[in-house]
């Protein structure tokens, strides 16, 4: 009843079609396939955010876990998370020309919070 699973080994048959390769365009080639193995995580991790990691951000940028988990939640709120946390806080910084802590202490008193939207082009209101 104790089957033992073989391995077909076909290592020679694949290895076929990379016989007239030089180091060097194996090395590329890998690295070529390695791109379109890795490519589809990065374009996940660029489009895909959770308030988890909008919070490390904002930590990150100096705010309080208590202010980071605020910001996230009110950008949550004013449908803004898929923009970053932390980069609608920059945002607001560069659009008011202050420094990132006042721009986020600003956004905590639900200050700025449509001139962000707007700079997004999210033309709707807070839910």
């Amino acid at each position: 009843m104790n089957k033992v699973l073989q391995r077909k080994d076909d290592f020679k048959k694949r290895r076929k079609s990379l016989e007239g390769y030089s180091d060097s365009e194996l090395i590329t080639y890998f690295w070529k396939l390695l791109e379109k193995v890795v490519d589809p995580l990065i374009e996940l991790a660029r489009t895909h955010t959770s308030p988890a990691i909008e919070r490390s951000v904002l930590l990150r940028m100096g705010f309080s876990s208590l202010e980071a988990k605020d910001l996230v939640e009110k950008a949550l709120n004013n449908s803004l998370i898929g923009k970053g946390a932390g980069h609608v806080v920059y945002r607001y910084s560069r659009l008011k020309n202050i420094n990132i802590r006042e721009a986020g202490l600003q956004l905590l008193e639900n200050i700025g919070w449509n001139e962000v939207k707007q700079s997004f082009e999210v033309n709707y209101e807070s839910q």
